[in-house]
């Protein structure tokens, strides 16, 4: 008899991966756009600097205040969603049960043993509860996504990305030539590192990742130049 055979797929969400890379990605991309349309004005070293710690703080703030609203509205908002459907199982518990059996019935259970497993379900509140927000709502109570942590993440990954193209010029770096060099390579990477987690060679995520970083920094860069040309 042949071995009975098992098999495993991949995380398809990314996990707690692609939100850290993304936003890395997000910082990166973001302060080393903004540091070459500085430099292409010809700014000097301390002006791109400060551009660029600038805009590590202000793209890392509004990344943690903006992702710690949204999670904070979102469960919020279920939150809300589960007292109503806590309500409706302690005012209703047969109309509820029968729901639920339905739910049961359109997956393709035959009509007496969803009734009897919405039946069992239903014994406890809180098992009960769970299955219906899950089922209804496509959450579960007790295991909502934290804002604090959300924002945290989201400050600290961002923070990383743009800190990168600004240590050159934190360790006396007067041209942007180090800063495009750390970029690129950083760039590269978090595009390898995202193809983790989907079907494409590491080399592609890499190389193509680099390349929309690249053209974000030059079509910046051009911006810079043709304002400084200018005077402005």
């Amino acid at each position: 008899m042949r071995p009975e055979q098992h098999h495993q797929h991949r995380d398809v969400t990314g996990g707690w991966l692609r939100p850290a890379v993304f936003g890395a990605m997000d910082g990166l991309v973001s302060n080393f756009a903004l540091i070459a349309g500085v430099a292409g004005g010809q700014a000097t070293q301390k002006v791109v600097l400060l551009a660029g710690l600038a805009g590590l703080a202000a793209g890392a703030f509004s990344m943690a205040a903006g992702e710690y609203i949204s999670v904070a509205s979102q469960s919020e908002l279920a939150e809300a969603e589960i007292e109503v459907e806590r309500l409706e199982l302690a005012r209703h518990p047969v109309a509820e049960q029968r729901e639920l059996a339905e739910v049961f019935e359109a997956r393709g259970v035959d009509p007496e043993t969803a009734a009897e497993v919405a039946r069992q379900l239903s014994r406890d509140p809180d098992e009960a509860l769970e299955v219906h927000t899950r089922e209804e709502l496509g959450v579960t109570p007790g295991d909502l996504p934290s804002p604090v942590l959300a924002a945290g993440s989201s400050f600290l990954s961002f923070a990383v990305g743009a800190l990168l193209p600004v240590l050159p010029y934190l360790l006396g770096a007067t041209s942007l030539w180090p800063a495009a060099g750390i970029a690129a390579l950083g760039l590269f990477c978090a595009g390898a590192v995202v193809s983790r987690i989907t079907a494409r060679a590491w080399w592609f995520g890499g190389s193509r990742q680099l390349l929309f970083g690249a053209a974000a920094a030059l079509i910046t860069y051009g911006f810079g130049a043709l304002i400084g040309s200018n005077g402005l």
